[in-house]
């Protein structure tokens, strides 16, 4: 009779060999402020290579790769250059992610794709959830990107909780976690509940930016929560609980929210610098065109191959 060693060996090289046949996914990791992702190049299929079970697998930072998403450049459609599809860490899919699609533009170069060119910058329009988005990769290395025109009006957001603006929800109170904030609801694609504090740092992320996402009685989608503090009217300090992320770095269209909610409660100025745990980004919310326009870096890691986990 086999030993019970020499049984667990036949039954690890058994595993080796049903992951050996199962199909691998080549990627690319990129981050954005430390809002992590893996990009795939899709341009070939109108369909996922990955499922967003496999996907949610992938971004394990135990048994995965390890990654706030995974990114498909699929082929554009409706005069977009190409289509975001995006699966979150819990198997999610958002209409947009900030961080992301700044990642994205990026891995075009290094996929060898050309925008058009404006000066030293390159430009490319991609198709989204959230409508097209054009992120212009320039010069110096930032890209800049125009996320289009805020959505205010709270059933469209959407927001459950009473307007205090004509349609809008400015600073209306909140209970989450055992206190009560004043939030504003901006939608960029993707539903945001921003709350100033005094100390952004001090809020307790896991307990109360996971009861302000799944309050679905206010924000009958779930939301992204933002905690902010002030340090003048250009800078300000943020802190994110993702929806379908939980904790991360930095937020990019949540970065956008805090912009136009520091506006609309008149706290901030319309330009001003959102400083998350991973880094800075620069808000514009441009009054001649009502669009908000952000700037920041993507950065790449690493290129890989992993095998499709099992479903």
């Amino acid at each position: 009779m086999p030993s019970a060693l020499a049984s667990l060996a036949a039954l690890a090289a058994l595993a080796a060999r049903c992951a050996a046949l199962r199909p691998a996914l080549a990627f690319s990791k990129y981050q954005g402020l430390g809002n992590d992702f893996l990009l795939v190049d899709n341009r070939d299929s109108a369909t996922p290579k990955a499922s967003p079970a496999e996907a949610a697998a992938l971004c394990d930072r135990n048994f995965g790769v390890g990654a706030d998403g995974v990114i498909f450049v699929m082929p554009g459609e409706n005069g977009a250059d190409f289509k975001m599809t995006i699966y979150n860490s819990d198997s999610s899919e958002p209409e947009m992610c900030g961080n992301g699609i700044r990642c994205l533009a990026r891995y075009l170069g290094e996929l060898g794709c050309e925008g058009a060119k404006d000066g030293d910058d390159e430009v490319f329009t991609i198709a989204t959830g959230a409508g097209p988005i054009v992120p212009v990769v320039r010069g110096d290395g930032l890209i800049t990107v125009d996320m289009g025109e805020p959505e205010l009006a709270g059933p469209k957001v959407p927001c459950a909780l009473a307007p205090t603006d004509g349609d809008r929800v400015v600073d209306a109170a909140l209970e989450a976690g055992g206190a009560t904030y004043a939030v504003t609801a901006v939608s960029m694609g993707n539903p945001h509940s921003v709350a100033f504090v005094d100390d952004a740092k001090a809020v307790d992320l896991g307990v109360t930016g996971k009861a302000v996402e799944l309050n679905t009685d206010a924000f009958p989608e779930k939301v992204n929560a933002e905690f902010v503090d002030v340090v003048d009217r250009s800078h300000v300090n943020m802190v994110v609980w993702e929806r379908g992320c939980g904790v991360t770095l930095a937020c990019g269209t949540g970065a956008c929210a805090v912009g136009v909610a520091g506006v609309l409660t008149g706290r901030t100025d319309r330009t001003c610098e959102v400083m998350l745990p991973g880094g800075p980004l620069e808000i514009e919310w441009r009054e001649s065109d009502n669009k908000v326009y952000m700037t920041g870096p993507a950065e790449f890691v690493f290129s890989g191959s992993a095998p499709l986990p099992e479903q």
